[in-house]
């Protein structure tokens, strides 16, 4: 069984209300899975993605991917909630035709990149409701985290 949860509204919050964004609250979503011969009840967290939801599904029903996911299975998390399977997690939004962004989720870090060019970090060590834009302090952080968006997709406007 696989339940997935809707993520929240910035009800009164960063003066907006709505979930079109890319802060924390926005991109989390509630996931709960029960799968044969794993133990319930535990939480983890793991860094996880909705594209991580087909090839857990296959792998519990024993079936080959018929093509290369960009998920993974979750089954290693499922057996031991301190597993990792990935250390970046992607989310992106498109707020017109010609504005989008993409952002990166690390266990440290939230990085997003507008169409703009606009940056925006956040240490989720040091604020972890994502309330201080710190980008210019951590130019490292922000070429080690480009690149790799570097390496996704590009977005395209219609």
């Amino acid at each position: 069984m696989i339940f997935v949860g809707d993520h929240g509204y910035h009800t009164g919050e960063r003066q907006w209300w709505n979930k079109n964004t890319l802060f924390e609250r926005s991109c989390r979503a509630p996931l709960i899975i029960a799968a044969p011969g794993m133990k319930g009840g535990q939480s983890t967290r793991s860094l996880v993605e909705f594209i991580d939801l087909y090839p857990t599904v296959a792998d519990f029903c024993g079936l080959e991917m018929p093509h290369p996911a960009a998920g993974a299975s979750l089954r290693p998390i499922l057996a031991d909630p301190a597993a990792a399977i990935k250390d970046a997690a992607f989310n992106l939004i498109t707020r017109s035709p010609k504005l989008h962004a993409q952002s990166l989720r690390t266990d440290r870090w939230r990085f997003t990149r507008w169409s703009d060019g606009r940056t925006e970090l956040s240490d989720h060590e040091t604020d972890p409701e994502e309330l201080h834009e710190i980008s210019a302090r951590h130019p490292g952080v922000i070429a080690e985290l480009g690149a790799r968006l570097e390496k996704l997709p590009p977005l395209t406007s219609k």
